[in-house]
């Protein structure tokens, strides 16, 4: 099968930079034109981010210090996935239980996106998850903060809307969600 005409083709590969969580690569490409350059982006493990309902409608939301963005972050329980999860439903019942110590009845994929692939590589499965109940204290890394707070849907829909949550898989995630249950 031939490659597509836009297709870059990759040189060389270095990691230049690692770190707890991600690393910097570069690449020397050439381009679709012949030129060759050179490419750095971040590359990290796959994540999932989990959309939290408890019995009564609400959404377990989490509250954590986001240094880069130097603010209290309202958002939704993510996580990387790690090589003892069995599948992606095991990392998001993991995260859901680690960040908020919480579990849930039911758990469904929701949608697979690159929320920022012209410079990272990363991956983020977002699931539903119905029936959350608190069941156990939360199991934090050692650099997370984060303190739990339920919201009503209709409220976390509000905050989106008025620009009050910023995170950017929470907004995608509360986006896809209603649009299909707009078409449902």
């Amino acid at each position: 099968m031939p490659s597509d005409p836009l297709a870059w083709d990759t040189l060389d590969r270095d990691v230049v930079y690692s770190c707890p969580g991600f690393d910097v690569v570069n690449e020397s490409v050439r381009l679709p034109d012949g030129a060759e350059t050179d490419f750095d982006y971040v590359s990290e493990s796959e994540s999932v981010s989990v959309l939290p309902f408890t019995p009564d409608g609400d959404v377990v939301c989490i509250e954590e210090w986001r240094q880069a963005v130097d603010r209290v972050n309202r958002s939704l329980p993510v996580g990387g996935t790690e090589p003892e999860d069995d599948d992606l439903e095991a990392a998001a019942r993991r995260e859901l239980r680690e960040e908020t110590g919480h579990e849930a009845e039911e758990l469904e994929p929701l949608v697979t996106v690159e929320p920022a692939n012209g410079i990272a590589d990363s991956v983020v499965h977002f699931f539903v998850a119905r029936g959350c109940r608190p069941t156990a204290d939360q199991q934090l890394d050692h650099n997370e903060s984060i303190r739990v707070t339920p919201l009503a849907f209709d409220d976390l829909l509000a905050a989106v809307r008025d620009g009050e949550i910023r995170d950017g898989r929470t907004v995608l995630a509360l986006s896809y969600y209603q649009l299909l249950e707009a078409s449902a």
